[in-house]
């Protein structure tokens, strides 16, 4: 899980140049932040040639002016919300979709801790809830200072693993239904997820924020927050990176290929509604991508007419999400790289 810390920034000091023409360079802020050129050139020379006195006294001014530019502190630049930019990325994804069908999305930057969110409405979560109930398993047992039995791992193993419903329903009796829920994301932190009524675990509400929330404890690194144990931690993130091949689909389409477990770690749900026909699609997990930054992912879905077209869209959210960060800095190291060779550029 990503730290607490403040968004990364980057910037560039004006550069300079000889002692008659000062040009200002690209500055270049955050992940979200759109380049911005300037350009200025100051003249000092008169038509005349100059005294001997004044041209000393002119360089002098220069070597002043060198100094003093150089060691201002750089200006900090405005910045995008990075919802916003989800927004944006988000445009082509839900123009794409089906009439109907409903997205939402959220996303962290592990190494940054930047985070943002499209959409904020209430999705069943079908099997992505059965990451919650282990959780919730796994602190109760924490706080009862004992390990999981040899049957709750083997019902934890088939859950996760390959989506088992009945070992679902047998952990979310152990951990006494949607109250035992609810105790445990309240300690969780999250704040918008309602377990479902008697057995209907599959039909919890939730939104891709509070899942966010719930894929930062679990996948919290050494000295961040989580009210989950390392040694838990572990556990669950194991399981979740050794999922069923046929599973692999939803977030990980976010990722720089790879084997499971090493380019992503995720859960699956998916559910047709017998009311409707309709189907909801979700995934949610942590993804490395090309450069090995990692980034946590919520997708939840609903309204899809069939399963694919439901993973279709819910792929393309994870995918979109990510490029919001990757995009960004693409950006920077362009503009970054242009000011170095003495050229501006303006993304």
């Amino acid at each position: 899980m990503a730290s607490e810390t403040a968004p990364r920034r980057r910037s560039l000091v004006h550069i300079v140049l000889a002692a008659a023409v000062v040009m200002g360079g690209t500055g270049v802020g955050t992940a979200y932040v759109k380049a911005q050129a300037h350009t200025g050139r100051v003249s000092s020379a008169s038509p005349a040639s100059p005294s001997p006195s004044a041209s000393a006294s002119s360089s002098a001014s220069a070597s002043a002016s060198v100094s003093e530019e150089a060691s201002v502190a750089p200006q900090a630049e405005p910045t995008v919300d990075p919802d916003t930019l989800l927004s944006k990325a988000m445009k082509r994804v839900t123009a794409a979709a089906e009439d109907g069908a409903e997205v939402s999305v959220a996303v962290l930057d592990v190494e940054s801790g930047d985070s943002a969110t499209y959409g904020d409405g209430a999705f069943d979560t079908a099997s992505i809830v059965k990451v919650d109930i282990l959780a919730t398993l796994l602190l109760q047992a924490q706080d009862e200072k004992r390990g999981l039995t040899a049957q709750e791992k083997r019902y934890a193993t088939a859950m996760i693993q390959v989506s088992d419903n009945a070992s679902a329903s047998a952990l979310w009796t152990a951990i006494g239904k949607a109250a035992g829920l609810a105790t445990a994301n309240k300690r969780f932190g999250l704040t918008d997820t309602e377990g479902g009524t008697g057995m209907l675990w599959g039909l919890t509400q939730t939104t891709a924020a509070d899942q966010l929330t719930l894929l930062r404890q679990v996948f919290a690194e050494n000295g961040e927050s989580s009210q989950l144990s390392e040694a838990n931690r572990t556990y669950l993130q194991g399981l979740m990176g050794s999922i069923a091949v046929d599973q692999d689909w939803g977030v990980s389409a976010a990722a720089d290929g790879g084997t499971t477990g090493s380019r992503f770690a995720l859960k699956n749900g998916w559910l047709p509604r017998t009311a409707t026909g309709l189907w909801d699609i979700n995934s949610v997990g942590r993804v490395t991508a090309a450069d090995g930054r990692e980034f946590l992912v919520a997708v939840v879905s609903n309204g899809n007419t069939t399963k694919a077209k439901g993973i279709s869209l819910v792929e393309s959210a994870a995918r979109a999400a990510v490029s919001v960060f990757e995009s960004a800095d693409a950006g920077a190291t362009t503009a970054t790289t242009a000011t170095k060779s003495g050229t501006t550029t303006e993304s």
